[in-house]
């Protein structure tokens, strides 16, 4: 769909709805300018957070396309997205106390989707699901997705034989400068949702009491050299906001 079509629609959408533009741009946070520039087609001049917001305030969705060298691009980020399970196999597989399972399909009262990666901790009755972003495009539907997921996950898991007390999240976000940028930009509903970083994650698998909820980074994806060792995961350090600092493995 070109420019001109979003605005289009969008323009379309609002009139059926009866609001006036300064409505929209009231429920969308934005200037009515930013509406005007929509509604025209002049979407090189809006950012694409304005204009997700003001689709959103509409109950309507931008989703957005990255087209490369044909088909190439799908296989670029599929070989990413398996170097990152690769990577988290490797991980867990240093974690003896813990059963992790990749790509676990689900379909539930017509909810379908997949978790990249299911881990059990039988011991302590844990469950931890845990989410592989190559790109972080858009954090609710990351976070949105990440509720359901957790919301389904006790089903799934009895589907397994395993019978959980708690239920633990885990994002693993490959290190980049779009990726940092993207978190640093919503860093506020990430602490909040995901507040336990990456060396947190790590002593919390080692003696997992109750549910965490973290986020962490795993550096190297994108050129995919992570060598033979586990990589290592990074965290954000707090006392600057959306820095990223080295964390090691632990030994």
């Amino acid at each position: 769909m070109d420019d001109q079509r979003i605005g289009a629609t969008l323009r379309a959408i609002r009139v059926r709805k009866q609001w006036r533009q300064s409505d929209l741009a009231s429920r969308a946070r934005v200037s009515r300018w930013v509406v005007i520039r929509i509604e025209h087609g002049r979407l090189a001049s809006v950012p694409i957070g304005k204009l997700r917001s003001v689709a959103a305030a509409l109950d309507a969705r931008i989703d957005t396309v990255v087209r490369w060298h044909g088909g190439d691009l799908p296989r670029l980020l599929s070989a990413r997205h398996s170097r990152m399970h690769e990577t988290m196999a490797r991980f867990f597989a240093g974690l003896p106390e813990w059963t992790s399972e990749p790509e676990v399909s689900f379909s539930i009262y017509g909810e379908r989707g997949i978790i990249d990666v299911l881990a059990w901790h039988p011991t302590r009755r844990i469950l931890l699901v845990i989410e592989l972003k190559t790109e972080v495009v858009d954090v609710n539907e990351l976070l949105g997705t990440l509720d359901r997921k957790r919301r389904l996950a006790t089903e799934i898991a009895r589907s397994r034989g395993w019978d959980p007390l708690a239920v633990a999240t885990w994002v693993v976000v490959a290190d980049s400068r779009s990726n940092r940028r993207a978190v640093a930009e919503h860093g506020t509903v990430l602490r909040t949702k995901l507040p336990i970083d990456g060396r947190g994650i790590r002593a919390w698998l080692r003696r997992p009491v109750g549910p965490v909820n973290g986020l962490s980074f795993m550096p190297s994806v994108h050129g995919m050299h992570l060598g033979p060792s586990l990589a290592p995961f990074r965290r954000v350090d707090r006392r600057r906001k959306g820095r990223i600092t080295h964390d090691p493995s632990p030994k």
